[in-house]
């Protein structure tokens, strides 16, 4: 069964991230078909990139670096939960992923943002980055705008078109998850 990690995008205080990557969890745990986890950026003290040598190398000298690549290489894809920070990814988020290179290689992605305007556009930052580290992004994709999806812009409150928009997420995550894992044996 593949492993897909759910990748809570954000650490700022106050953030939503955890409160959508907990409805993503619930929802795609009761759906099955592969094994889910949570993969929270806040409990990684990720500084900002301070490896000497680039990641394609793989030759990483720091600790943080290390248990980073091994939490990472567990999975054979990702949902990764992002806001929209001024068109595009939270930093710590563009951090964590800039630290590895061979851990994200030929592994399935699917984004899940929100935002005043559905975080559409950090999840196309997201799949431009994701192509340059040879991950494939299915197309479906779950846009969540604070005005529908969140009450009083704050608590997280999906709507049905969320809740619609997840499954073929899923569908596609999965399937292209499995067919992805003969490429990395």
């Amino acid at each position: 069964m593949v492993k897909i990690a759910v990748v809570v995008g954000s650490t700022r205080p106050g953030r939503r991230s955890r409160q959508v990557a907990d409805w993503v969890m619930a929802r795609a745990t009761s759906r099955g078909g592969a094994e889910f986890e949570m993969l929270d950026l806040a409990d990684y003290s990720l500084p900002l990139l301070d490896e000497p040598m680039p990641p394609s190398l793989g030759n990483y000298q720091h600790e943080h670096t290390k248990a980073w690549a091994r939490a990472v290489s567990r999975f054979d894809g990702f949902i990764f939960v992002t806001a929209e920070y001024n068109h595009s990814v939270p930093g710590v988020l563009k951090n964590a992923l800039d630290f590895l290179y061979a851990e994200w290689n030929n592994k399935a992605a699917g984004f899940v943002s929100y935002g005043s305007a559905g975080g559409v556009r950090a999840a196309e930052n997201l799949r431009l980055i994701a192509g340059e580290l040879q991950m494939a992004d299915v197309r479906a994709q779950v846009a969540l705008s604070f005005a529908t999806d969140f009450e009083n812009f704050t608590s997280f409150t999906p709507s049905q078109a969320a809740e619609d928009a997840l499954e073929p997420l899923l569908d596609q995550l999965i399937s292209w998850a499995t067919a992805l894992k003969s490429l990395r044996t």
